[in-house]
């Protein structure tokens, strides 16, 4: 028996990389398969470079994204999440603070990177739009991936990160302009519909120069469920909202129209950006529809 991490996910199919630096091809047993890139993983015997996995270790953490029909696990065993958006196209705020609350919830550390600062056009507005995230301290890494992206290098140093963000905000060339050897397709913008192309099909884990930490490049996704969470869970992930939970009138408030709510009171203070409570029932609400019957 071998053990090896998974560092790519093909459906049912998984490339594992051994211990030794050999990769083989990983069979899942059964028919539903439970692993993700990250994942540690033993292997049987190999034969013509397949091996079935008989035995998967324990997870330190788990990202992964659901609605009320499926799940979609993105990473296994992160340390950290590098939210990346660019200049151009436009970007979903509201999606990175749905990741945000996956990352408090697994306990990961998040750095969010602005991409494409050379386009200055659209650079004020970017900047405005992550402005809610910067009055958190969330560190924000401005550069422009196809120019030089060694600002984002010390925030990856011993880190294992997972890029998340929409398609068409340059994680493809991100991960190029940090590991040149990974050469991961990149496509034009389709300015038309104002997205991305998909570039990345699958999920790719890459060590970094030097044993310094790894990168796991996901697809580019336009959407971030978090069916598989409770409203209080999601509440905890709007670090913000912390110092005032528990001091509503009401302790099922659900922080709408409710009187002597807490968080709007913080709110209308101007301690509480308005569009950060937005997010927060936009998701909640959504939960709320997807556990209908």
């Amino acid at each position: 028996m071998s053990d090896g991490v998974v560092t790519a996910a093909f459906g049912r199919h998984y490339e594992v990389t051994l211990a030794d630096g050999r990769i083989v091809i990983g069979i899942p047993r059964g028919k539903k398969s439970i692993y993700a890139c990250g994942d540690r993983v033993s292997l049987g015997q190999l034969h013509c470079n397949e091996a079935p996995i008989l035995a998967h270790r324990p997870r330190t953490s788990l990202l992964y994204r659901s609605d009320q029909w499926k799940q979609k696990l993105i990473a296994a065993n992160a340390s950290q999440i590098v939210l990346v958006v660019a200049t151009e196209p436009s970007f979903s705020p509201e999606l990175i603070s749905r990741a945000l609350v996956a990352a408090a919830h697994e306990k990961l550390r998040c750095v969010i990177v602005l991409n494409k600062c050379d386009l200055t056009a659209g650079l004020e507005a970017a900047r405005a739009e992550l402005e809610p995230f910067a009055r958190l301290g969330l560190p924000i890494v401005e550069l422009s991936a196809r120019l030089d992206a060694s600002p984002l290098k010390p925030w990856l140093a011993g880190q294992t990160s997972v890029l998340v963000g929409q398609s068409g905000m340059g994680k493809s060339t991100l991960v190029n302009a940090l590991i040149p050897e990974a050469a991961a397709a990149t496509r034009e913008i389709s300015t038309a519909l104002d997205s991305g192309k998909h570039t990345t099909t699958h999920t790719r884990l890459y060590p970094l120069p030097e044993g310094d930490g790894a990168l796991i490049d996901s697809p580019g996704l336009q959407a971030f469920g978090l069916a598989h969470l409770t409203r209080g869970e999601i509440e905890l992930g709007f670090v913000e909202f912390l110092p005032y939970l528990g001091h509503c009138r009401f302790r099922d408030c659900r922080h709408e129209n409710e009187p002597d709510c807490a968080i709007r009171a913080a709110v209308a203070a101007g301690r509480i950006d308005p569009r950060r409570l937005a997010h927060f029932l936009a998701i909640a609400r959504e939960n709320e529809s997807a556990r209908l019957p």
